[in-house]
């Protein structure tokens, strides 16, 4: 890759266009499936706990060599793999956990994703529509962005009643497309923003970001995302420093481009089917969804926000809100109160 805003060949600038739900999905065979089980039923003799799990503890014997294949695929490939054939109807939750954690290992270390300190994450609907609810709680319809992590890993126990169609697009053919269109718009995103953190700062931490996170940077020729519009928009809003008119152009061509179908790959993710993708590369988005009056049948998956063993490289701006987890906070929960304080911000902080 290059840092002279130039476009970028790179087995990572993909477009649903020219791709398809299949073009990313490996099917699990019988020996992938037995390698998974041998590991839960040994693990299961020291613990039941899946945030647990070590990789040392979840060993995936015969089949290493595929683990670092779809390894390979998410870290330096298209960012995205699909493993179709999870036999969930045979296992427990509680086993399924236990087997997506496992598998998590071989790719990262776990983090926190909330200030609940879930490592293993519940994609369920308890807030409804409210959006003070965290996203992975509600069941609003949520645009392209990122998360606070190197590597996401979602795994379908119950897709919704109707609707939940996740969306994945190239971050890279993103940059690509800003370059062919609008260039004067990339010095914009790649200077950045303030974020707002939601409620989810640590004690005597700023709720808003002290520096700017840019949306695309490099970092030893490595172009990476962050991108939550939402929160920036929260920022300026608290900060009471309105987004310019180039700056909310800027933002609306990423989500345009973003968004487009010739772009995104859009598609339900099915029970028994995990998504690994790389969050530096890869924006997601869901769609929203009803789900079903009978418990049992109400959405469920599982997250992991890992940390890669062999992380990408990325600027120090970057990293101040990628990959080192949420702390947990005793008393604290995924709903944001909105009693903040942002006194720390003059104006003249807020114009840099």
């Amino acid at each position: 890759m290059n840092t002279d805003l130039s476009p970028i060949d790179h087995p990572g600038a993909w477009r649903a266009s020219a791709s398809s739900k299949e073009s990313f999905t490996v099917e699990l065979t019988e020996r992938h499936l037995q390698a998974l089980d041998h590991a839960l039923q040994t693990v299961k003799q020291k613990t039941t706990d899946a945030e647990s799990i070590t990789r040392d503890d979840f060993r995936l014997d015969g089949i290493e060599d595929d683990v670092n294949d779809w390894r390979n695929q998410v870290m330096m490939q298209s960012g995205i793999v699909i493993l179709s054939g999870f036999p969930v109807e045979k296992y427990s939750k509680e086993d399924l956990g236990m087997i997506h954690f496992g598998l998590g290992t071989h790719f990262g270390t776990a983090m926190s994703q909330s200030v609940m300190g879930d490592r293993l994450g519940h994609v369920v609907n308890v807030g409804g529509k409210d959006p003070k609810e965290r996203a992975y709680r509600n069941s609003t319809e949520l645009d392209m962005h990122t998360d606070a992590c190197d590597v996401v890993a979602m795994m379908c126990l119950q897709k919704a009643q109707s609707g939940g169609y996740s969306g994945y697009v190239s971050a890279i053919s993103i940059y690509n497309e800003i370059l062919r269109r609008q260039p004067r718009l990339m010095p914009i995103l790649m200077k950045g923003f303030h974020y707002h953190r939601f409620g989810e700062e640590e004690p005597g931490q700023s709720p808003i970001t002290e520096e700017r996170i840019p949306v695309f940077s490099f970092r030893d020729n490595f172009l990476s995302v962050n991108y939550l519009r939402s929160y920036i928009e929260m920022a300026a809003e608290e900060m009471r420093v309105p987004l310019s008119a180039d700056q909310v152009a800027a933002l609306d061509l990423v989500d345009e481009i973003a968004d487009d179908e010739n772009f995104a790959l859009k598609f339900i993710t099915q029970p028994g089917e995990a998504v690994f993708f790389n969050n530096l590369t890869v924006l997601h988005n869901r769609t929203a969804f009803e789900d079903s009056d009978i418990a049992a049948e109400k959405r469920h998956l599982l997250r992991l926000w890992l940390v890669a063993y062999e992380p990408r490289p990325v600027c120090d701006s970057l990293r101040i809100y990628e990959g080192r987890g949420i702390q947990k906070q005793v008393g604290k929960s995924t709903y944001f109160d909105g009693d903040l304080n942002y006194s720390r911000f003059d104006n003249e902080d807020a114009r840099m």
